[in-house]
């Protein structure tokens, strides 16, 4: 059975695989593998705010309103001192 294949149509992103890929003496598979991995770590760690401010009242037992307590405490700007 044949693997299956991944096309890339960015020149670019070729052109950056294959280089990586000769110069740590990978597979282009295995960079873009690694890439693709690397990058379901780091966006992994992103929260939505929903789910922060749902955590937030979990953790602390008080509903927090953020926006409330930044609207009390905004202060126009003076402007520029010229």
């Amino acid at each position: 059975m044949a693997e299956p294949k991944l096309s890339v149509r960015s020149a670019k992103a070729r052109d950056l695989a294959h280089r990586l890929a000769l110069r740590e003496n990978r597979s282009i598979a295995e960079i873009v593998e690694r890439a693709l991995e690397a990058y379901e770590v780091r966006e992994a760690e992103y929260e939505p705010a929903a789910a922060f401010y749902a955590r937030l009242s979990a953790r602390y037992g008080t509903d927090i309103d953020l926006e409330a307590i930044i609207r009390e405490n905004r202060k126009p700007h003076a402007g520029l001192d010229l």
